[in-house]
């Protein structure tokens, strides 16, 4: 096996980096240490496959990652807590020769018993913390991609070594019965939570508090997730992070069962403000200290951004491979040619349908104008079949060409009872998940064929609001209990409707299915669903996403073609032809140049998307005149 590149472990013993450079620092007051810290862990991630050697939360279970090892996780922020103070320096005396030491408690969450809490030399440190959840929606190609280029060395249940969470549940289950007692031997917090100045509703429960499910403290935004959440401690750029980021995070692991402990049982020996905490409910804490062996900790060395969370892309930006992004373009019309033909086969052999459902899927926001998102393409693809499960089996073919997707089934008891819009809970002091709280290029698949007869009632009612305001405006308004939080969302929304759908679309397309009725079973069972590492299916994924990343404009020259144009169209039927016909021409326009590897419309490819909005439109109009109805 490889040596790692470096003298020291650095992923199994990451805080002896930390604990030299300290030490260093104190020798030759070095006030710089901190970076050079952060500095190190990043530029032996950069060497060859580095990263490849650090284990993953999202693929390793946690009772196998060694604490205090360097672990990284691919999550999306739900929350972010309020900030805490920590013992960023602090003192240790020897109980036998009274030999005092400075000690760092960077990247820590518990310290040594002999700490001199009376010590002048002990310095207070704030750090953020965010809760995380693994990327919501994250389809299994992408785990299995990621886990299949993992090269990470990890403890086997072969192994002597006995896992901090298996001990801690013994630990835990003992905690749990009323004839606990605390630990004789416990080791000090560090962390010191600062409560905001003002809480909103927060005024403690009479009574006991019921403890959570597991499931409401994991707090995940889609039903049926899986994986761990983590509590991420963040000690730089904290104004960098923003709700609903998705990020790769490289940290230390915290899994010590003090935290458990500490959150159970706060006696005298705690760090704890028992002023502080007389303002902090029950239900606070048992939300903010959860036992660590169901939501550890990851002390933050480093996190880099997922806005493509594709493991296929060599580089988070194509701007950073000129080479790859070269050959890469020079093959994108091949590949859209083999893609349109299988979506073709996909939609029941209806190529214009196909060619729409391309553009849909390329598309993305990637500016906004005030209010306005742009780039967004929300389809409305009308005319489903309602037999043979068509719809889901739709939907499985979405999922295996886009990193992270959601079914949404719109029954009557889904609309009714699904918490879609994330609310705060102000006596656990946290933000309620809601299944629109969604990773940037996720797409969402709506199934209006679900909607049977019946009531909205007001839940409902505020559903269908919220759908509409992602595919209009490109927004979830989070329901703070006295007012809403507007918060900015890039989700790609797909309706999936017998007639027209109910809510709004950027685009409708009626399918026209050349498969009889009788035939739809044998026809859709001959679809390839499940080659999710083929070669086929990786160009198509990688394809997608580096579509989404291209540069566009229009050149000048075409832009007065495009002109010319729409005043002839204006002139030939000024009654049909409006500026929203325009804005759509020239949306199409933009995704099929994208789809085609072209980062400028050129006068051809906009002669080809004003041909295509000519059929679709076409198709409309002859449908609304043959069934006397909107299609």
């Amino acid at each position: 096996m490889a040596m790692m590149p470096s003298t020291h472990d650095w992923i199994n013993n990451p805080l002896d980096v930390v604990n030299e450079m300290f030490a260093a620092s104190q020798n030759n007051s070095n006030t710089g240490w901190e970076e050079k810290v952060v500095h190190f862990f990043k530029e032996h991630l950069k060497q060859a496959d580095a990263h490849t050697w650090v284990p993953s939360m999202n693929d390793v279970p946690l009772h196998y990652l060694k604490p205090d090892s360097l672990v990284k996780f691919r999550c999306l922020i739900q929350d972010m807590f309020d900030p805490e103070f920590y013992m960023g320096v602090y003192e240790t005396v020897d109980p036998s020769s009274q030999a005092k030491k400075l000690r760092c408690g960077k990247y820590k969450d518990v310290i040594e018993c002999e700490v001199d809490f009376n010590s002048k030399n002990t310095v207070a440190s704030e750090r953020q913390t965010f809760y995380c959840v693994p990327v919501p929606g994250e389809n299994s190609w992408v785990k299995n991609c990621y886990a299949d280029s993992s090269q990470a060395r990890v403890l086997l249940p072969s192994t002597s070594y006995v896992p901090n969470r298996q001990k801690r549940s013994h630990e835990d289950d003992d905690m749990d019965g009323t004839g606990a007692q605390p630990q004789k031997q416990r080791e000090p917090h560090l962390g010191l939570h600062i409560p905001p100045n003002q809480k909103w509703g927060t005024e403690a429960a009479s009574g006991p508090v019921p403890r959570a499910s597991h499931l409401e403290l994991l707090n995940f935004p889609l039903p049926d997730e899986k994986g761990p959440s983590c509590l991420v401690k963040v000690y730089e750029d904290m104004e960098s992070f923003k709700l609903n980021d998705t990020i790769e995070v490289y940290g230390i692991l915290s899994v010590s069962p003090a935290l458990s402990a500490l959150a159970e049982d706060k006696d005298e020996s705690s760090s704890f403000s028992n002023e502080l905490d007389s303002i902090v409910t029950a239900k606070e804490n048992e939300v903010h200290n959860p036992p660590s062996s169901l939501v550890p900790r990851l002390h933050m060395l480093y996190a880099k951004s997922l806005a493509q969370n594709n493991p296929l892309l060599p580089c988070a930006t194509l701007q950073d491979n000129h080479e790859f992004l070269s050959s890469t373009l020079s093959g994108m019309a091949s590949v859209r040619e083999e893609f349109l033909t299988y979506l073709t086969h996909v939609l029941l052999g209806d190529s214009l349908a196909a060619e729409y459902l391309i553009l849909h899927l390329v598309s993305t926001v990637y500016a906004r104008r005030d209010v306005l998102p742009l780039g967004k393409f929300a389809l409305n693809l009308s005319g489903c079949p309602t037999i043979s499960s068509y719809t889901e089996r739709l939907y499985k073919v979405i999922q295996q060409l886009v990193p992270s997707s959601f079914y949404l089934g719109m029954s009557l008891h889904n609309m009714n009872q699904m918490r879609l819009v994330p609310k705060k809970d102000y006596q656990a002091n946290r933000l309620v998940s809601g299944a629109l709280q969604l990773a940037k290029n996720t797409s969402l698949f709506l199934d209006e064929t679900q909607l049977e007869q019946g009531q909205l009632d007001t839940t409902g009612v505020r559903n269908v609001t919220a759908l509409g305001n992602v595919i209009s405006w490109q927004k979830v308004d989070y329901d703070f209990n006295y007012h809403q939080m507007e918060f900015p969302c890039n989700i790609n929304v797909l309706v999936a409707s017998e007639g027209r759908s109910l809510l709004p679309s950027d685009c409708q397309i009626h399918l026209q299915p050349q498969v009889a009725s009788d035939h739809m079973d044998e026809y859709l069972s001959s679809i390839p669903l499940h080659e999710q590492s083929s070669s086929q299916f990786n160009n198509f994924r990688l394809y997608l996403s580096v579509a989404r990343q291209l540069d566009y404009s229009i050149p000048d020259e075409v832009t007065k073609s495009v002109e010319d144009d729409f005043v002839d169209m204006r002139k030939d039927d000024p009654q049909n032809i409006t500026a929203e016909d325009l804005h759509r021409m020239l949306v199409v326009a933009r995704l099929l140049s994208l789809s085609l590897g072209h980062t400028s419309l050129s006068r051809d490819t906009w002669q080809r998307a004003k041909h295509l909005e000519i059929q679709r439109r076409y198709r409309m109009e002859h449908h609304k005149s043959v069934n006397g109805k909107e299609p």
